[in-house]
């Protein structure tokens, strides 16, 4: 008979890279993305080697990146971004507040977000992926989940990899 005495519970500890502000637009975001019919991965590493901070899929194989901003001053002093185009149908930025979506570049959306949920300010014009680089990043997506949910379900049984 099973102990029931540990429960691991199934939540990511945060990997202390993300200010709290960030924290909480990743959440309220997350929950958007949930309500459109996406399942996201926070901090997925990428095929070019950058990782993206939220990678979104739903079930007609559409991937969207959203790109956390904590301040105005993180999204002038970014421009490792445009690197996250070439492996998503659309780019998004999530801010803390309504701008005007001219401030964000050029065929970019704009979510706003807190922790407690986002709505869409401006969408993302589609660019859509060629489908080996879709294939890639469904796999890379799907083995991460796998993997995280591997680590939550037993925490001393995986090493990283």
């Amino acid at each position: 008979m099973e102990s029931q005495a540990h429960i691991t519970p199934l939540t990511l500890a945060p990997d202390r890279r993300q200010s709290e502000t960030a924290l909480a637009i990743a959440r309220g975001t997350a929950r958007l993305l949930r309500s459109l019919g996406f399942s996201s991965l926070s901090e997925l590493p990428l095929p070019s080697g950058r990782r993206a901070d939220l990678v979104a899929l739903n079930a007609r194989n559409e991937i969207w990146i959203v790109e956390i901003k904590s301040s105005l001053e993180d999204l002038r002093a970014d421009h490792k971004w445009q690197d996250y185009r070439a492996h998503c149908d659309r780019l998004f930025f999530a801010f803390t507040q309504d701008l005007p979506c001219e401030m964000f570049p050029a065929g970019t959306g704009l979510i706003v977000a807190d922790a407690y949920g986002a709505h869409m300010h401006c969408g993302a014009p589609e660019h859509r992926l060629a489908a080996p680089t879709r294939k890639l990043m469904t796999v890379t997506f799907a083995m991460t989940a796998a993997r995280r949910i591997s680590r939550l379900a037993d925490p001393q049984g995986h090493a990283e990899f």
